[in-house]
């Protein structure tokens, strides 16, 4: 299976972003790749005090736009992830749609980006609120896919369940901060799929979004053995790579770490200390 990771520079014009996206989709599946994944709020991205007003409804113009390119292409398109207004709450939202057009699987980001980090104070759960469910997909060709988005990356504990549960493919739409980008992100993403044996496709926001507001691109394709296989260039692109599945298949026959795991032997301490 050939997977792409679409990077784009998202702003508030949501016209320009819908552009972008499909030109890159449309691009990607014509160099072979039948997994797209789309970065973390592609619809509309700029300064977070502005969400409320980017937020869609799941049938809203952009995946009306994701399940119609889904369909005519043939691929299955992890549409990234958009603020949705669900009526009760707003949620960080990424949906996986089918090749035939169809959404297979919804995943509310579940973990707040409530930090500091490089100057910037950033309080997610002042627009949104977090999911509360773990969510396996699964593409076209029978293949497990872990809906995950962006700062989701900091818990593994979140990604062990998904590769317990079945996931091969380990899915990242996000936004990480040029700082975080920087000095994080091939760590973390290396260390999921060792730790889990599957394969990251993680597709990164790039550039300034609003005054002050910038995402440090390098999005990434990571195999079972930790190699990284493509990483983007600072631009708005895309790469592919090809997803070996017997050979993640070899890679936990011969390391069976997932298998030797010893869950009877573990609790979580009542508290946290931190």
């Amino acid at each position: 299976m050939r997977a792409a990771a679409v990077q784009l520079q998202s702003t508030p014009d949501r016209d320009r972003n819908l552009a972008a996206a499909d030109r890159l989709t449309r691009a990607a599946a014509a160099a072979g790749a039948q997994l797209v994944v789309l970065p973390e709020k592609w619809p509309a991205l700029g300064d977070p005090r502005d969400t409320p007003s980017f937020a869609q409804a799941l049938d809203g113009p952009a995946m009306t736009w994701a399940g119609a390119v889904a369909r005519e292409l043939g691929i299955d398109l992890v549409a990234g992830s958009l603020t949705t207004d669900d009526g009760d709450a707003r949620h960080n939202t990424s949906i996986h749609f089918g090749p035939d057009g169809e959404p297979r699987a919804a995943y509310r980001k579940i973990h707040m980006f409530d930090v500091e980090v490089g100057g910037h104070v950033y309080k997610e759960s002042a627009h949104e609120a977090p999911g509360e469910e773990v969510v396996l997909s699964q593409t076209a060709d029978g293949a497990g896919l872990g809906l995950t988005v962006c700062y989701d990356l900091r818990f593994p504990e979140l990604y062990r369940i998904l590769a317990v549960k079945g996931a091969q493919i380990l899915v990242v739409p996000a936004a990480f901060t040029l700082a975080t980008t920087r000095e994080h992100w091939e760590i973390l993403l290396r260390a999921r799929a060792i730790e889990d044996q599957c394969f990251v496709v993680a597709a990164n926001q790039y550039g300034e979004h609003a005054p002050g507001i910038r995402s440090g691109g390098r999005s990434m394709i990571v195999d079972p053995w930790g190699v990284v296989l493509a990483t983007a260039p600072d631009a708005e692109t895309f790469v592919t790579a090809d997803l070996d599945l017997e050979r993640q298949a070899e890679i936990r026959r011969t390391l069976p770490s997932l298998a030797n795991r010893r869950p009877q032997a573990y609790e979580w301490p009542a508290e946290v200390h931190a």
